[in-house]
């Protein structure tokens, strides 16, 4: 048996008393008195308390104020009117438990007229034990000539009408957050927005990592060599080449710009043809023909697919990476979605052989075998300083990669040496795992990126 202890009584006496002292009991009060002057207002102009019985009374006036109230539930401004006053009285946990929303569908005007006739029921409970129980029937005892006795009952009496009242407006709060608040549906719905908004901003800057991560590295390894070259006629041509990366990365940030304006509030993209787009997102650096100031939002939008990949291997020539590329397939023959993404896979590719092992030769080979795309990007592993053995990290490039696979369907993997996907040498999400132990920097090894996409989704 615990011990009772003077802490323990007080921790007691305070759930007992606080709910009757604190302030949102009060407010709750005269939200529940609320409906009680309407039911007492319409019951003072029909049926009347003049020469009528008790029963007749009732039910004249329940059936009376059922009727108004679903009426007024038919209004789509009182179910917002409902939800703003319920959230100033009733004093929620949370304000957007109970909706401001006017009323959309006929199931919220259901709920709707559910809360407004349970809401006058409870407070005409309530204000009728105020009226008759207490001012009326309680105090005019006290008055009396047994008012000695009742007095003695007063405090237990008025601390068990104030737990009624903290039940009511405790009962009063569940059942407008059930009644005024989302449904089901509209939870679901809700829920649903927010991943598609969080998917939103998880595309756009996957897209910004990859065109805008293309252009810098371009050019910082433009620039460094540049500066060790001393010829004029390479420097010329290097600073044309950060002249020609620098105004598509700006191109980049126009398409970007323009995908938010033509997004709605909601999350989605305004045009339907962009939302089919799906993740294939904004356009890409080195084969963007749309750009800022040249164009409207009709050409800021046009998204680079594998027809221009010749321009993006030029974009790497000219940093100082040869590029043997092999592309088996038509532009045509692959779906739009499959085409941007393709071309973001490879930009990605590019850009890490780019990165990790300048000057060394980038293969490239984009073929169509048993009813799949097949990419693959590979470059010699180079010891790099400051790098163990060449070894890459998983960086949001390589995880955006296989994000896009995994939603078209398909897989990708990276690693030393070329490993087939599903081979498990090095997900793409985390490629460093495959480098452990594996060939290193020097022994003719080469860091192979491959993906495998369906041209149809499910095949």
């Amino acid at each position: 048996m615990p011990r009772i202890t003077a802490s323990r009584i007080r921790s007691g006496a305070t759930r007992l008393f606080a709910p009757l002292l604190a302030g949102a009991t009060y407010a709750r009060l005269l939200h529940l008195v609320v409906g009680w002057i309407f039911a007492g207002v319409i019951l003072l102009i029909y049926p009347g308390t003049y020469h009528r019985s008790l029963g007749e009374i009732v039910v004249k006036a329940v059936v009376l104020d059922v009727v108004l109230l679903a009426l007024v539930a038919l209004i789509p401004a009182a179910r917002r009117a409902e939800g703003v006053q319920a959230r100033l009285l009733l004093v929620p946990d949370r304000e957007e438990d109970i909706g401001v929303e006017p009323s959309r569908t006929w199931a919220d005007r259901r709920r709707t007229a559910g809360w407004l006739i349970g809401r006058t029921l409870l407070g005409s409970v309530i204000g009728f034990v105020t009226t008759f129980g207490i001012l009326s029937g309680f105090f005019d005892r006290l008055t009396g000539p047994d008012a000695a006795r009742y007095l003695v009952l007063a405090p237990v009496l008025l601390f068990g009408y104030g737990w009624l009242v903290v039940g009511a407006g405790r009962l009063q709060l569940a059942m407008a957050e059930r009644l005024l608040g989302s449904s089901p549906a509209e939870r679901l719905a809700e829920a649903e927005l927010r991943a598609e908004r969080l998917l939103e901003r998880n595309r756009l800057a996957r897209e910004l990592h990859d065109s805008i991560g293309h252009a810098l590295t371009v050019t910082v390894l433009q620039a460094g060599a540049a500066r060790e070259v001393g010829d004029p006629a390479f420097v010329a041509r290097a600073l044309e080449v950060i002249e020609e990366t620098g105004r598509q990365a700006m191109e980049d940030l126009e398409r970007t710009l323009v995908l938010l304006r033509e997004t709605r509030p909601g999350g989605g993209p305004a045009d339907p043809a962009g939302a089919g787009a799906g993740t294939a997102g904004i356009g890409a650096m080195g084969g963007g023909t749309a750009g800022a100031g040249t164009g409207g939002a009709g050409t800021a939008t046009e998204q680079p697919g594998i027809d221009q990949l010749p321009a993006l291997f030029d974009t790497a020539r000219a940093a100082g990476s040869p590029v043997e590329a092999r592309i088996e397939v038509s532009a045509g023959a692959v779906p739009g979605v499959l085409s941007r993404e393709s071309y973001r896979i490879v930009q990605e590719g590019v850009t890490n052989a780019l990165k990790y092992a300048p000057g060394e030769l980038v293969g490239v080979r984009i073929a169509v075998r048993d009813g799949q795309l097949e990419l693959r990007c590979a470059n010699r592993l180079v010891a790099v300083p400051g790098r163990t053995g060449g070894a890459r990290k998983g960086g949001k490039g390589l995880r955006g990669i296989r994000e896009r696979a995994v939603l078209l369907g398909g897989e990708a993997v990276a690693g030393p040496s070329g490993p087939a996907p599903g081979a498990g040498a090095g997900a793409a999400g985390g490629s460093a795992a495959g480098a452990v132990g594996g060939p290193q920097a020097g022994d003719g090894a080469e860091w192979v990126l491959q993906v495998r996409l369906p041209l149809r989704l499910g095949s």
